[in-house]
């Protein structure tokens, strides 16, 4: 049985907001909140995917700290602008 749109867009807010990190909580559940229903299926799997990164990882990319692996760096450019007003 496939999951459906709203329950999957559910899912990933939630995990969105359920990090491990404060500052990953924040940053990913306002890129959801903004973002995640206008996405396609194709990028919900990249995001999806990016959830299952280490929180340190994440912020040190989303911060400019380290840049982010190829494969992720527009999903990532795309949520620093969000978090930052960029």
């Amino acid at each position: 049985m496939s999951e459906t749109r709203e329950h999957r867009l559910k899912r990933l807010s939630m995990r969105s907001m359920r990090r491990g990190i404060k500052e990953m909580d924040i940053i990913l559940s306002r890129y959801a909140e903004l973002r995640l229903s206008g996405l396609d299926d194709a990028a919900l799997d990249r995001y999806d995917a990016l959830l299952s990164e280490n929180d340190q990882d994440l912020y040190q990319w989303v911060s400019g700290q380290k840049p982010p692996p190829e494969p992720l760096r527009d999903l990532i450019s795309d949520i620093s602008e969000v978090a930052f007003q960029r």
